[in-house]
């Protein structure tokens, strides 16, 4: 809550990307409980649709667009329609991301790199040449990527993945400064281990793989996808006024070992 007493996001515009599952389907529970308008992005319409919905029943403010990041095209007019419905976007989340099945580096294939690096790295690019925009013609705004632990460290088998986390990393801070004189905050969050189906998935093929995933870091725990979502928040709202340029990491200690 802000001094005055208001949710910490209240009267801001948020896209969200990503948002049909995991850290951005939490975060669009996070945001809206904290007052923001919140438009939701990502290729799944069921899931979106539902979500907004379930927004709605509550109170808030939202809705959704499906949208691939890969598309430079869908991106312009997903914010293009955000600008036209709400007069500006203030803040946006850019959370879309894949990641593949571990391969070492010398047996993965053209496809699978280009995949990875189309989304995880174009996407980003897409969102943030439009949302800066439409930021710029408001007078500022805030922008939060997504990268991970893997855009700060590596590991075995996932080269595609590591690259293209440590990209976002690169345009993150490459926007920062270039757009820090226009009042438009720039930074990255990097998730370590979050619970989603994804991960589920993998602790229930896998036995031991979530003893073992939850001893490589301190709190010995993988992280409740709101966890992540409420530092995206704060990043993306007033009290960061002074923080752009910044990966923060949310990994529970695993980057600090």
């Amino acid at each position: 809550m802000n001094r005055d007493g208001t949710a910490s996001l209240t009267g801001k515009v948020v896209l969200i990307t990503g948002a049909s599952s995991g850290i951005g389907a939490a975060a669009a529970r996070v945001f809206s409980g904290q007052g923001a308008t919140v438009v939701l992005s990502a290729r799944r319409a069921d899931r979106l649709r539902e979500l907004v919905a379930d927004l709605r029943e509550q109170g808030a403010e939202a809705d959704y667009h499906v949208m691939d990041v890969r598309s430079g095209d869908e991106v312009r007019r997903v914010v293009e329609s955000v600008v036209e419905r709400y007069g500006r976007l203030d803040a946006a989340f850019n959370n879309a991301g894949v990641a593949r099945h571990r391969t070492p580096l010398h047996l993965i294939e053209d496809a699978a790199y280009e995949l990875v690096m189309e989304t995880n790295v174009r996407g980003v690019w897409n969102c943030m040449r439009h949302e800066i925009a439409a930021m710029l013609a408001a007078g500022g705004g805030a922008i939060v990527n997504t990268s991970s632990v893997g855009g700060l460290v590596a590991s075995s088998a996932a080269a595609p993945y590591i690259a293209s986390k440590h990209a976002v990393i690169g345009l993150t801070k490459a926007a920062a400064v270039e757009y820090a004189s226009d009042g438009i905050r720039v930074n990255c969050i990097a998730p370590g281990l979050t619970r989603s189906e994804m991960v589920d998935e993998w602790f229930a093929l896998s036995p031991g793989a979530e003893e073992k995933a939850h001893r490589s870091a301190p709190q010995q725990r993988a992280a409740a996808p709101e966890e992540v979502a409420e530092t995206a928040a704060w990043l993306c709202g007033d009290k960061a006024s002074f923080v752009t340029g910044a990966t923060l990491a949310v990994d529970g200690g695993r980057t600090a070992w």
